[in-house]
Formats: C-alpha cells, structure tokens, sequence
C-alpha cells in the first residue's frame, strides 16, 4: 500500500546532515517515522541493573520491595510497547491500517515525552494564564462599574440590561471567530491579535463618555477576549505530554479563579474612591470606575507582551508541513527544559517527523496571481470557507455524537452555574433593599410654613403635606417620596436627589434652581407658574450608596472558594479521570443547590454561594480537559470555541432568567439549576474517557 506520507517527511534541517542526530542515534527507519533513541533505553535498562532499587540520588525507592514499578520503568515500557507495535506496522507492511491522524498522535507523543516537562512549559504556563485571567477579569468588569455607570451616563433600566450582556454577546461572537481561526491561521497568531483588540477597545471604552459608544467598545473587547479560552487550551495542551495534561490543563484554570479575585479586589479599592478621578471643564469627566477599567485591561496587555517571545505550537505546524519550523521550536523546547534540569550535554533525537500532504497547492497559486485586492478577497474568502467546513465536520458520523454530548453539557453547566452567579448577588441586593424598606419613615399631613431645610432628608415618604413659603437649599434627597402634597412658594437649591419622585402633588408658584429634580420626577403633578433655572446636568454620583463594599466582598469570596475545587481538580484529574471528576462535580453541585432552600439571610446565601463554586469548578475543568482530547489538533480549537460560543448564550440565557425571578420566587431558579446540573452530569458519564489517549 502507498506510504501517505510518501515524500513528505523531514530530516532536519540540510537534509540528512543533521549534526543533532542521526538514523543510528534515533532509530529512524528510512521511511522516516521517528522512534525514539533506543540505545538510550537500553543504556538506561543496564543501568538500572546495576543501580536497582535506587533513584538518582541514590536513595532506596520505597515502593520496590512492594512489587511497585518505578514511574521511569513504566514510561520505558510505554515507549518500547508504541515502538513495538510501530514496528510491526512497519515490518508486516500494515502502515495503511493507522490513520494518518494517528501516527502523526502517537510520533508526536514520543517527542513531547523527550522534551520534557519544565522550563518552557512553566514560563508557557504563566503566559497562556495570564490570557485566561483577562477572561475572568472580563466577565467581572461591566458588574462592578454598572452601579457606577449608571449613574454617570444616566442609564435607563434598558440600558443598563444591554450593556450587562453586551459582554457576553461580544465574547460569544469572539469565541466563534477566534477557535475557527485559530486551527486555520496558528494559535498564537490569533491569540495575539484577539489580545490586542481586547486591550485596544478596554483602554478606549474607559474614555469615551456616552453611552453608545461605551457599549460599542466593550462589545468589541468581548470579541477580542473571547478568543482567550478556546485558544489558550489548545495552544497549551499541544506542549504537554499525556502524563502531564490533565493536572497541568487544571493547573491553568486557576488563572481565571485569580481574574475573579483580581477584579473585586481592583473594585473593592478603587471604585469607592471619587477623587481618583479627574475632570476637564463641565463636561468631560474621568471618575474612579473609568480607571478601574484601565486597571481590568493590564492582564491581557502583560499576555499579549509575553506572546511575542513564545512560538507558534509545533502540532499546527506539523498539521501544515511546515517541518523546519516546527522541528526548530521542538528543540527549543528539549534544549530549554535540559538546561534548566542541568543537562546541557543531552541532545535531541529526532532526525525524522511524518507529516500529512497538504492539497490546497490550487489556492496558493491563485493567491498569488492578480491585483492584491483580490489576492486578499480569495485568501479572506478561502479562510471563511475552511472555517465554516472545519465547523460542520464537528457534525460528521465520527464526531456528531461526542459533539452533541458535549454542547448539552457545556449549555447546562453554563446555564446553572452564570445564571446563579448573577443571582447570589441580586439576591442580597434585594434582601438589602427589603431591610431598607422596612426602616421607612412616614410622615403624614404635616404643615410647615417659613421654615429651611438645610438638612438632607433619607428614606422617607411624606403624605398629604402642605409646604409654603419654604426653602429647600443645600441638601441630598435620597429615596424620598411626596404623596399629595402641596407646594406653594416655595424655593429649590442646590437640590442633589436620589431615587426621589413626586407623585400626585400640586406646586404653586415654586422655583427650582440648581437642582437635578427634572420632569421626569414629577409623576401625575398639577403645576402652576412653577419654573426650573439652571438645571444639574448629567446625573448625581453617590459613591457611598452605590458601591457596598459587601458586593465586592461576595464576589472576592465566590472567586476564592473555587481554590479547594482547582486544587483537588489538579491532583485527581489522571486518577479518577475526566468523566468521573465531570459526572461527580455536577451532581454534588445540583445538591449544594437545593441547599439554598434552607437560607435566606445575606450570610448564608454567601456560604452557598461559596460551596456552589467550589464544588462546581472541578466539572468546569474536567469539560476543558476533555474538550481538548476529544477533537484532532486541525478541529481542536474550533470545537472549543463553537462550544464556549454556546456557554456564553447559556449564561445570556441563564442570567436573564435567573435574574427575573429575584423578588419573586425562588423556588423556580433552584429547581432549574438543579434539573440543569443533573441531567448534564449524568449525560457526562456516557463520554469516553481520555486520559489515556494521545492528542490526535
């Protein structure tokens, strides 16, 4: 059977000369399919002879004398049992019996586990973190400045639902965008320039001083933002070997637990602060939440600076024959890790790597022919078409069922855990507002005549009140309410109000100067000769009442209660496998859920809201693992971002649901949330499981 791999595999660079390795020293057949350095192995088994039972300091290995292997014996054998079964492919002349996909999966496993887990992959860890920790931080951002905002461009109930999803709908589009082109264009390239738009578009949103344009930026910062998660998996993963991918993939969930801590935090300690801000004339003003914003936008400016001395993943480059490359950044990995381990002597093996044909030899030449407008048009549109033919293959026979398995798990997961998220805190919001209601003090039919109220007056209803010949000057109205009352005479300013209307009253010859009671907050009023001078433009800030610290706190709390779930995430993820720690996560959630039956003070809806993360986190790391082995490398990020694209409608879905119902019931969103959590946890344990499988 004709090799497909026929003439289409590399030797190094200048060919054959390679001075790193030879046939010889890497037991590459001449067909040209990498095996590792078995006279290393051997080297090492006669060692092993003669040092048994002891490490590499020399210390007695305690699980010999139990009939326990050593770690190092086990990867030997698993390099020599894929060599073994390499070679009698070879030799019976059954190549054509292992996928292409699969011989590329199983040589490039054997390369990583040569290159070593160290160095690199730390300093890959931490730059692929931060990217992810702008994500987090992104979903943070619009919730802390909104009762800010809101205030400050004067937003209507409309409004301010709009620009709390606008996020969402941002990072879907970019989640969609990023993974499609991400398998087509590198990991890394796309990982920068969806960097670089959310940092663009973050920096001017805190700027701009309308409201449209706010909200045109911040859509466009969730596009770029979006692109983070589907990309950073895949980019990471192709780095690790599968010893190493399942505890070091959980490993990196944290950074988004540290965007969550990161942004309440910021919130907590600059928002409050008024006079971190600044002004220029009457009209443009910068106020402590504008700089929070600028805050929120330095973790993806720090990943994107540390992108540009990372390379490109070397499994993209194989999957598009750009050998050299990729066997370069393959020994940049090996010699880094090496050096740091102090061993700079130890060379790298590989002379040889397969790499599949590529046929879009049509479209490279008719890119490069005609005007360069329609060189781009034909590359943009050959772009979008493989996108979208990458997207529908995610349906074929061989992948529709572990799709359709894995979008009813992120959708439930998303739904459940967003729509609760949104929910604790609107929940203590409301419980707030209750107690503050129930201090209301209502004062009826009083009369006052010639008198000044140079006091500010707070939570309080005045019914069928006669007011004449008075002054109301220098004072702060909050959530004060005249019922059927007259005013007649009377003198307004310098009035300051919040959420103070008049309803049904009858003002008489009254002045209001300087103040910010417009029309609006006059309901059902009858006026006569009554005029308003000079009227506060913009809206009132009130810092005090707007920004309770204790949101800032709950938030702080849910980020940091996901610790115990990562950690114990990390440390079980290869021994009790994705399925179970998927299975297992959601179903402890749907019961930490019904829990909420039996709180309903502000401190024990904390306490769930905590337990819920913290249980719930595991599952989330488990759905990136298995995201990540379930697709081959040329549909990897694709998948992933088709599906986080669907998690991101979900939480759309479940914070508007969710949210509707504060005040209400809360028996309805428990219920769902638990039915959600369930069903997609038990649909979990129908996946296979992967923890043994190479990336494909």
């Amino acid at each position: 059977m004709d090799d497909p791999y026929h003439s289409n595999f590399y030797q190094g660079p200048q060919g054959g000369s390679n001075t790193y390795s030879t046939f010889e020293e890497g037991r590459a057949d001449p067909d040209g399919y990498y095996r590792g350095n078995e006279y290393s192995a051997q080297d090492e088994d006669a060692a092993s002879d003669v040092t048994e039972g002891h490490d590499e300091d020399d210390e007695v290995y305690e699980g010999e004398y139990q009939g326990i292997p050593h770690p190092d014996e086990i990867k030997a054998r698993d390099r020599a049992a894929r060599a073994a079964v390499q070679a009698q492919e070879v030799s019976d002349g059954a190549v054509g019996k292992m996928q292409d996909e699969e011989q590329l999966a199983h040589q490039y496993e054997a390369i990583i586990e040569e290159c070593g887990h160290g160095r690199f992959q730390w300093t890959l860890f931490f730059v692929a973190g931060l990217a992810l920790m702008a994500d987090g931080v992104e979903c943070f951002v619009v919730g802390f400045v909104l009762p800010s905002a809101e205030k400050d461009m004067c937003l209507s109930n409309a409004n301010k639902g709009m620009l709390g999803l606008i996020v969402y709908l941002g990072m879907m589009l970019g989640a969609f965008i990023w993974g499609g082109l991400a398998d087509k264009m590198g990991r890394k390239r796309c990982l920068i320039i969806a960097l670089a738009i959310n940092s663009i578009f973050a920096f001017l949103s805190s700027f701009v001083q309308g409201y449209d344009l706010f909200l045109f930026f911040r859509l466009f910062s969730g596009i770029g933002i979006g692109g983070s998660i589907p990309i950073v998996y895949a980019y990471f993963s192709e780095f690790l070997s599968r010893e190493k991918r399942g505890e070091h993939l959980s490993w990196l969930c944290m950074f988004w637990m540290i965007g969550g801590i990161y942004a309440s935090s910021m919130a907590w300690g600059i928002i409050p602060h008024y006079g971190w801000g600044f002004s220029m004339g009457t009209e443009y003003h910068f106020h402590s939440w504008r700089v929070f914003v600028l805050v929120c936008a330095l973790p993806a400016i720090a990943s994107l600076i540390g992108l540009t001395f990372m390379p490109e993943s070397p499994r993209f480059l194989l999957e598009n024959a750009k050998h050299d490359e990729a066997w370069m950044i393959l020994k940049q990995v090996h010699d880094t890790n090496m050096r740091a381990k102090g061993e700079p002597e130890k060379v790298f093996t590989v002379s040889h790597i397969k790499t599949p044909k590529q046929d879009d030899e049509f479209i490279e030449i008719q890119s490069s022919t005609g005007t360069w407008y329609q060189r781009w048009m034909v590359r943009i549109m050959t772009v979008i078409k493989q996108v979208l033919q990458n997207v529908l293959s995610l349906f074929s026979p061989q992948l529709r069922l572990n799709t359709l398995f894995m979008a009813i798990i992120w959708f439930t997961m998303a739904f459940s855990y967003y729509g609760l998220t949104v929910w604790f805190p609107d929940m203590i919001k409301y419980l707030q507002n209750e107690e503050y209601e129930s201090k209301v003090k209502v004062i009826r039919r009083e009369r006052v005549e010639h008198f000044t109220f140079n006091f500010s007056l707070e939570n309080q209803i005045h019914r069928e009140g006669e007011y004449f010949n008075d002054k109301f000057t220098k004072i702060e109205m909050k959530s004060v309410t005249f019922e059927d009352s007259l005013f007649e005479e009377c003198f307004f300013e310098d009035i300051r109000s919040t959420d103070t209307f008049f309803k049904n009253c009858t003002l008489i010859n009254n002045v209001f100067y300087n103040t910010d009671l417009n029309k609006e907050k006059f309901i059902d009023c009858k006026m006569v000769n009554t005029t308003f001078l000079h009227p506060k433009q913009g809206c009132h800030l009130d810092y005090e009442e707007e920004n309770d610290v204790l949101i800032y706190l709950v938030s702080f709390l849910g980020s940091l209660a996901v610790l115990p779930g990562n950690i114990i995430s990390a440390l079980f993820m290869d021994k009790i496998g994705r399925i179970k720690m998927i299975g297992g996560s959601m179903l402890i959630s749907s019961v930490c859920t019904f829990l909420l039956f039996f709180g309903s003070s502000e401190s024990a809806i904390i306490g769930w809201q905590c337990l819920f993360c913290g249980t719930s986190v595991a599952a989330w790391n488990g759905i990136e693992v298995i995201t990540v082995e379930l697709y081959p490398t040329n549909k990897r990020a694709t998948a992933f971002g088709v599906l986080n694209a669907l998690c991101k409608f979900a939480a759309i879905l479940g914070s508007s649901i969710f949210a509707s119902f504060v005040g209400i019931t809360k028996v309805i969103p428990i219920l769902m949330a638990s039915s959600a959590l369930v069903a997609g946890g038990l649909l979990a344990l129908k996946l296979p499981e992967t923890r043994e499988q190479v990336l494909m």
